[in-house]
């Protein structure tokens, strides 16, 4: 199977009719550009937010790969729930697969998040592949900084996705993760 063929196979079709829900946890939070009828903060377990995906379109280039976030097994992520109404599903759920698919290396699932409320509602999100040669795997605080330091891609300076996410992080109450941590070391560095 072809790249072009995984990614293709992997696109999410909702339902006809039917609202989507949209779980976010990283540049979604701050750039959805697609149409929604409500935002809420959610709770994912069983995965969590880390820099494990290599980025050489978005926020870095094939010369000096940069990282980006992706979904990895374990622990617990804090986002948010995009809610769209019916009439805009289809289009969002096209959006998203032009965005988020320009490589095989994330999954696309329908994974169950907490509302504040305690409400679980299920909503589209993005696995990384842990196959993919575009998994990074676990790297240490260091060895994310040095690979962000410098990284440029069509989006921007890779250091800039890290402040966007950790301020978006801030704002909704979460002051210091492993985010916070590589930021600080990040801005540490002469």
């Amino acid at each position: 199977m072809t790249e072009e063929e995984m990614i293709e196979g992997r696109r999410y079709r909702p339902a006809p009719g039917a609202e989507l829900r949209v779980f976010a946890y990283g540049s979604l939070m701050w750039r959805p550009d697609f149409p929604f009828i409500d935002l809420q903060p959610a709770t994912l377990y069983g995965y969590h937010r880390a820099f494990c995906i290599t980025s050489t379109h978005y926020r870095g280039s094939v010369e000096h790969p940069g990282l980006v976030l992706g979904l990895d097994r374990g622990g617990q992520c804090q986002g948010r729930v995009y809610r769209v109404a019916p009439e805009d599903a289809e289009l969002a759920a096209d959006y998203l697969h032009r965005r988020e698919m320009i490589t095989g290396v994330y999954i696309p699932r329908l994974l169950k998040v907490r509302l504040p409320a305690g409400d679980p509602v299920t909503a589209l999100s993005f696995v990384a592949d842990r196959h993919h040669p575009q998994y990074a795997g676990k790297l240490s605080a260091d060895e994310v900084v040095a690979r962000i330091r410098d990284a440029v891609g069509v989006m921007g300076p890779n250091v800039d996705y890290l402040r966007n996410t950790v301020r978006h992080l801030e704002e909704m109450g979460i002051g210091d993760c492993a985010l916070h941590r590589v930021l600080r070391l990040l801005e540490a560095q002469p």
